[in-house]
């Protein structure tokens, strides 16, 4: 049984396959790792912006997937936002068929998760990786970040069920956080989304979705 939001009436992840989604939507839809690889030398830091932190899935894929593919003194900052965060046990148990997969990196997640009080609260999960986790309304939230993104997750549950996370602010503040080139992935392909993002400065397109859906959106901010 996937595990679904009380608030939204959404699921958290595909009940198809929760990883193979966040592989083909977020993964492949910003274009990772190839992003990241060739992106300097040194301390080149590497962020990645989502709406939406729910289980930490999306997060675990990228981690996982940055240290097998990076290269040696590159970062990955991480930050994502979530207004009804899970509790620990409840983010265990929904991630329990991709234990062996992450590699220990579920635990390691778990071990520094913070309390569920409003506010900025940053993991430091290795010396490459880093996660802020944003307890807060997206909409009020995003304004107070200065840190310029590569590419944006955008995985709020779907639109119809949350319009507040799909707001005319959330594109606004993409398009002052977004770095020249940066990318954007969601699983969704509705109407709204697409002109909203364009009206900022996204050059936005159709691709095919995962599983039962058959269309996705993805994007470059010109």
């Amino acid at each position: 049984m996937v595990l679904k939001s009380v608030q939204f009436d959404d699921v958290y992840f595909s009940a198809e396959d929760g990883l193979a989604e966040t592989h083909h939507v977020f993964l492949k839809g910003n274009d990772l790792p190839a992003r990241w690889q060739g992106a300097g030398e040194g301390k080149a830091r590497f962020v990645v912006a989502e709406t939406g932190f729910g289980t930490g899935l999306n997060f675990l894929a990228t981690w996982k997937l940055f240290e097998e593919t990076a290269e040696a003194g590159q970062a990955l900052d991480f930050i994502s936002f979530e207004k009804f965060p899970l509790s620990v046990a409840e983010i265990g148990e929904a991630l329990l068929p991709w234990m062996d997969e992450f590699e220990g990196r579920v635990e390691a997640m778990l071990a520094l998760y913070p309390l569920r009080v409003p506010g900025f609260h940053r993991l430091v999960l290795s010396e490459r990786v880093t996660l802020t986790l944003v307890f807060d309304d997206v909409n009020e939230a995003m304004a107070q970040v200065e840190r310029k993104v590569d590419c944006w997750f955008l995985d709020g549950f779907k639109p119809a069920s949350n319009p507040g996370m799909w707001s005319e602010a959330v594109f606004v503040q993409m398009a002052r956080l977004s770095k020249k080139g940066a990318r954007f992935a969601t699983f969704t392909s509705a109407g709204f989304v697409k002109r909203g993002l364009r009206e900022v400065g996204f050059d936005v397109r159709k691709v095919p979705g995962f599983g039962s859906k058959w269309a996705m959106l993805v994007g470059v901010k010109e």
